[in-house]
């Protein structure tokens, strides 16, 4: 915990001190503990990743990654080609090392770390574009590097590189359907079905993931892909309780990372790495500068990315704990210098992401890219289900720059059988008239049956976009069938009933510490604060 904290507050990425605390356990540390078993390293560190790829899959926003899903695409596949040609052939002709061993430092180094960039990328808001390309790739590159690494580890030459290139291929599309699938069946039967307690959406959810990942593994596909698609399409499926789940992943996402890196750190000699500190830096030196320059700037080619967007993508492609799990796979396949292979990726991941990870912000406020502060922000809506009345209770916090502020209730034009039953409003809840006026910072209690309950949720996010004319002014494509309500009606007239469970009890909390307002004047009124007591 000291160490997220102090890694918040420096900017520098987390894996950096948690890597030290797994060096000053181990050898040639404070408490000289013997640890050398890289297979141990692998599967844990494979189960760590699992954990770390779902947890990414989880917080990917859909309409960020839609528009640059191809271009992610590109860049994690001909992009990581490319890299590991550049760097395989400075690690040849430059270190001395042999073709296999090159090749398998360029594949090794060729897979972005998502927990090292977005550990440095949350103190700089980037436009959506950006984000969602760095995002994307750095799910999606971890499966075919994988595949290199072990094709270059296993015993005897590759004789047909065409055989690999369809491997590589094919294991990325049966992982990519069985994760489609997979999300899209756990999805449905999530929000289909009410489970006991709030708790276990959490644990249902990363199970899945989890599942998603066995699947496509067992079907000799891409497991990695596999649990980053299903994890996406979970995460952008409205599900039930998503708050608490999206912090359970966060939780087991940051305790993953931790193990992982900690064990890295123990398997590391630190005495050993001082032979191959100026090879990784060569090495290292040729990747930054020259090869992830050229993989980015030749992949996106064909999507006429601005010069200085590309610039940022290439200096953002931070390597973290993923190349050091790989470095373990020659190991554990028995390749000759396989350790000296783990110590040059190990030098190269710590050195440059000393490098690059402090220097981020910089280089983005130098290349003048940064994302619209003043850009309406997403409705935060969380779904509970409502067993007995086959509908949802939806929570909505309106946010500092949401375009719903000003509008009144009767103004959000709900579709029959969804209406707006309690607000709460600095401390004080209150139910709204169709007359009151929305302020930010408000949450508010929106009760939709099942057949409406889509509409009205894309309802009120195009207003949140949009304003009060979402619909009729080409802002906020769910305007039509808020519209078709036309009469926004008594809001207040649908009572909420003592529903089981959590829910029930949330709504009776929220209703029961309501005081009556002292009644001051019609504009007051008009603000919603002298409403009648619920």
């Amino acid at each position: 915990m000291a160490a997220v904290r102090i890694s918040s507050r420096s900017g520098l990425p987390s894996l950096l001190l948690y890597l030290g605390i797994g060096i000053a356990l181990g050898q040639d540390g404070i408490f000289d503990v013997k640890f050398d078993n890289a297979e141990l390293t692998q599967v844990i560190g494979y189960a760590a990743l699992v954990v770390i790829l779902a947890e990414g899959g989880l917080g990917a926003k859909w309409k960020e990654v839609r528009p640059v899903l191809p271009a992610a695409a590109v860049v994690s596949t001909v992009g990581v080609g490319i890299s590991v040609g550049v760097t395989a052939s400075a690690a040849h002709y430059l270190v001395g090392l042999d073709w296999r061993q090159a090749l398998i430092i360029g594949a090794v180094v060729s897979s972005t770390d998502a927990a090292a960039v977005f550990s440095v990328l949350r103190r700089v808001p980037l436009p959506p574009r950006i984000t969602g390309v760095l995002e994307a790739e750095s799910g999606f590159n971890d499966a075919p590097v994988v595949i290199l690494v072990v094709a270059f580890s296993a015993v005897g030459p590759v004789e047909h590189w065409y055989l690999l290139i369809g491997e590589i291929a094919l294991e990325l599309a049966i992982g990519a359907a069985i994760g489609i699938t997979v999300g899209w069946l756990g999805s449905l039967g999530l929000r289909h079905v009410a489970l006991p307690a709030s708790g276990l959406y959490p644990i249902a959810v990363m199970a899945i993931a989890v599942m998603a990942y066995a699947a496509g593994a067992m079907a000799h596909g891409s497991g990695f892909l596999a649990v980053y698609l299903a994890a996406m399409i979970l995460g952008n499926s409205k599900l039930p309780h998503w708050p608490a789940t999206r912090g359970f992943a966060d939780g087991l996402g940051w305790l993953a990372q931790i193990g992982m890196f900690v064990l890295l750190g123990l398997l590391v000699t630190p005495h050993d790495l001082v032979d191959d500190f100026w090879p990784a830096i060569v090495v290292g030196l040729v990747l930054t500068m020259v090869a992830r320059p050229l993989s980015v700037f030749l992949s996106l080619a064909p999507f006429r990315l601005p010069a200085r967007e590309k610039v940022l993508m290439s200096w953002a492609g931070l390597r973290g704990a993923v190349p050091i799990i790989l470095a373990t796979i020659p190991m554990v396949s028995g390749v000759e210098g396989s350790t000296r292979i783990f110590n040059i990726v190990f030098v190269l991941v710590i050195v440059y992401t000393l490098i690059q990870g402090p220097t981020l912000p910089w280089v983005a406020a130098k290349l003048k890219i940064a994302d619209d502060p003043a850009e309406a922000a997403d409705l935060g809506i969380e779904s509970a289900p409502l067993e007995r009345l086959r509908g949802h209770l939806l929570s909505v916090a309106i946010p500092a720059h949401s375009k719903m502020h000003g509008v009144e209730v009767g103004e959000l034009r709900l579709p029959a059988g969804a209406a707006v039953t309690l607000v709460v409003r600095e401390e004080r809840s209150f139910v709204p008239s169709p007359t009151t006026v929305l302020r930010r910072g408000d949450e508010l209690l929106v009760v939709a049956t099942d057949p409406v309950r889509d509409t009205a949720e894309a309802r009120l996010r195009a207003v949140g976009e949009g304003g009060k004319l979402a619909g009729w002014l080409g802002t906020g494509g769910a305007g039509g069938s808020g519209a078709a309500a036309g009469t926004p009606g008594n809001p207040g007239t649908l009572g909420l009933v003592k529903t089981p469970g959590s829910v029930g009890s949330a709504v009776r909390q929220a209703v029961k510490p309501v005081r009556p307002v002292k009644k001051v004047g019609p504009a007051e009124d008009s603000a919603g604060t002298n409403a009648r007591r619920p």
